[in-house]
């Protein structure tokens, strides 16, 4: 029987983000596949969570793509990232609090490029008077990162419906984001 990598990381992505200390055994159960099967795939822990991070950052630049971050107002562009990013969201909780990703000189390059474009979005907002110059484009991208990490645990735990992540992640967002008009 042929085992689909994809499927694999999809599944245990769904445990961890539920569970972040599970077992490889329960990763494995959790996946339809044995122990034996998982390490055959992943050597280890570290090398399931590189693979996840792997196929996080694919999936969250595809959604940084479909958002079209350069199109249209700025704001708007915003709440298209937070609908993107929506499906990638359990999984990008999961990742950012996996500290081995974010230690030494390991660091995969992806979190760079997508920091970049995160952080191009609101600088392009404050250059267009859109979003407040006193908070950097730097802090705003961690601010969604946080906040969309945030409405996944929420959700997953039944403490938010789903259908209202995106509204309550843009209203957060946007409304600390942008700038007041002074009358």
């Amino acid at each position: 029987m042929s085992v689909d990598r994809t499927q694999v990381l999809h599944a245990a992505a769904a445990l961890l983000s539920r569970k972040a200390t599970a077992t490889m055994d329960e990763v494995a159960r959790s996946a339809g596949i044995g122990r034996a099967t998982l390490h055959r795939h992943f050597a280890g822990r570290d090398a399931l969570v590189r693979a996840l991070e792997d196929l996080g950052l694919q999936e969250l630049e595809a959604a940084l793509d479909r958002a079209g971050l350069d199109d249209g107002p700025e704001d708007e562009a915003v709440r298209r990232l937070v609908g993107e990013v929506e499906g990638v969201a359990p999984l990008l909780s999961f990742l950012v609090t996996e500290n081995q990703l974010f230690e030494g000189e390991q660091q995969n390059e992806g979190w760079e490029r997508i920091d970049a474009r995160v952080s191009a979005l609101f600088r392009r907002g404050q250059e267009n008077g859109v979003f407040r110059i006193d908070l950097t484009p730097a802090w705003l991208a961690e601010a969604f990162y946080g906040l969309v990490g945030s409405g996944a645990w929420a959700v997953q735990d039944g403490r938010v419906a789903a259908k209202d992540f995106q509204y309550m992640i843009a209203e957060l967002l946007l409304g600390g984001a942008r700038r007041s008009v002074e009358k």
